[in-house]
């Protein structure tokens, strides 16, 4: 049994199988992997990767708030810098803070296993928090916190230019959107972030989803929706190519 079966057997859903593709659609879907992987590798050139670069050479640095004053590291983010999907936390915790790395530990390793359900592996995403640094003894993040930090993720949306964002957790959630609304409200719909209004669909937390296994099964109605959202702007993407 695979990974991806067991974590859906874990949760109590049905487990769907996808029709064999034809060979001639094989081969297309390889020459289309690969040529993914040599526009990735451009990316990691010129002017992209300068302002990667000095994107997180500046969140390195950051004074802005009094969040500077307790960290270890700075958790900029991490993943392939051409990725469709960006995942938005809420922020470091002190596995992060040590590691330098968003989603880590325990709630990190379920996030592995949620994106790997819903189709998009970590390795191929982005992942990254709202705030940069851990807040001490991992208290909610402050309006003036995210005031400060906000900025810096626009960027990274502005450089990354995903398809889809999504929004793990309420406070992540609701930051994003600038609203008080209650996750399950917030749940099972696009909404838009940013000028650009880019798509925004929001889940549960891996954290919470731990505390609270009995959620999952709506967690995974929201991976699916995730699967299905991105795969309708993928296609929309290649109509618009076209």
């Amino acid at each position: 049994m695979s990974r991806r079966e067991q974590y859906l057997q874990a949760l109590g859903v049905d487990i769907w199988q996808a029709r064999a593709a034809p060979a001639a659609g094989a081969a297309i879907d390889a020459a289309k992997a690969s040529d993914a992987t040599e526009v990735s590798a451009a990316s990691d050139t010129g002017d992209a990767a300068q302002a990667w670069h000095s994107l997180r050479a500046e969140v390195a640095l950051c004074m802005r708030c009094e969040l500077c004053r307790t960290r270890t590291q700075t958790v900029f983010g991490v993943g392939d810098k051409r990725a469709q999907l960006l995942v938005i936390g809420e922020a470091p915790g002190a596995e992060e803070d040590r590691q330098g790395e968003p989603f880590v530990g325990r709630a990190g390793q379920l996030l592995n296993s949620m994106l790997r359900a819903a189709g998009s592996p970590r390795e191929n995403v982005y992942i990254a928090n709202v705030l940069k640094c851990r807040p001490p003894g991992n208290r909610d993040p402050r309006p003036d916190e995210v005031a400060s930090c906000l900025p810096y993720l626009h960027r990274q949306v502005e450089l990354l230019q995903p398809l889809l964002i999504l929004a793990v957790g309420r406070i992540a959630a609701q930051n994003l959107l600038a609203t008080d609304t209650p996750i399950g409200r917030l749940r099972g719909q696009v909404h838009r972030f940013g000028v650009g209004g880019r798509p925004l669909i929001v889940t549960y937390h891996p954290a919470y989803l731990l505390r609270s296994p009995s959620e999952k099964r709506k967690a995974w109605v929201d991976l699916k929706f995730v699967r299905t959202e991105l795969a309708r702007l993928r296609a929309s993407a290649r109509i618009f190519a076209d």
